[in-house]
């Protein structure tokens, strides 16, 4: 076992009910934890599956042509205030892995509100 699979193994099973393992700004924040039972008796902690939103529930405020030496992590400081926040240009955009978003020199980025912000009045 890794050690990060540890470390998540000891927070899951260190958790008290309703505590929130992950902070607001995590992707995981407000995920449940659940627990299976192996066939050998062993009880397994996981959190359960995030599903990713669909594009539609996001309002465009802006758009970023990919540059070369972009990085997700100064695109979401500069656009969103936060550089471990990323994982809402990678929602916003579709994608999976992060990477691909800034492969392509040239691609336009969604930067868009929070899930379910509706754009302010004016806004395209």
């Amino acid at each position: 076992m890794t050690d990060a699979v540890k470390t998540l193994d000891a927070l899951l099973q260190s958790s008290a009910a309703g505590a929130q393992l992950f902070p607001p700004t995590s992707r995981y924040y407000g995920l449940d934890s659940t627990s299976l039972t192996s066939a050998d008796g062993r009880t397994i902690k996981y959190l359960r599956r995030r599903f990713v939103p669909q594009a539609s529930r996001f309002a465009t405020i802006k758009e970023h042509v990919v540059a070369d030496n972009d990085r997700l992590d100064n695109l979401s400081a500069r656009y969103i205030g936060d550089p471990e926040l990323y994982w809402r240009l990678c929602d916003a955009n579709n994608a999976i892995r992060p990477d691909e978003l800034i492969e392509t020199i040239g691609r336009s980025l969604r930067i868009t509100l929070p899930e379910g912000v509706p754009a302010p009045k004016g806004a395209r």
